[in-house]
């Protein structure tokens, strides 16, 4: 690594309009616990870092925190893939599991519909 400077690769979020419009749920969901940090639009990624503290906020909500928990180790398990990835300089490979990440929002976006 140089002296005085750094590579950074980032994921950030790319919703078309918003996170609320793409997964609005899940959105109106994740409100009741922080509406600021979901206006911000933060990425599926950033979701999935915060999932534990998420969980623990939602000790009064225990349908959607059942629902979360059953897709925690599956999230947890691909957010520490992506990472070893992006560390790797695999970037393509980092970006194939983000799909894999957004198959899980999508399926939980629909099950949030059956509580």
């Amino acid at each position: 690594m140089s002296k005085h400077m750094q590579l950074r690769v980032r994921i950030r979020s790319y919703y078309n309009k918003s996170l609320k419009k793409a997964y609005p749920r899940l959105g109106h969901r994740l409100s009741y616990l922080d509406e600021a940090w979901v206006e911000g639009d933060p990425s599926l990624f950033e979701i999935i870092a915060k999932l534990d503290q998420l969980l623990y906020q939602l000790e009064g909500d225990p349908p959607f925190r059942e629902l979360l928990l059953r897709h925690r180790s599956a999230l947890h398990g691909l957010y520490e893939d992506i990472e070893e990835r992006i560390a790797d300089w695999h970037l393509a490979k980092a970006d194939q599991l983000l799909y894999k990440i957004e198959d899980i929002f999508d399926e939980i976006e629909r099950e949030i519909g059956e509580i």
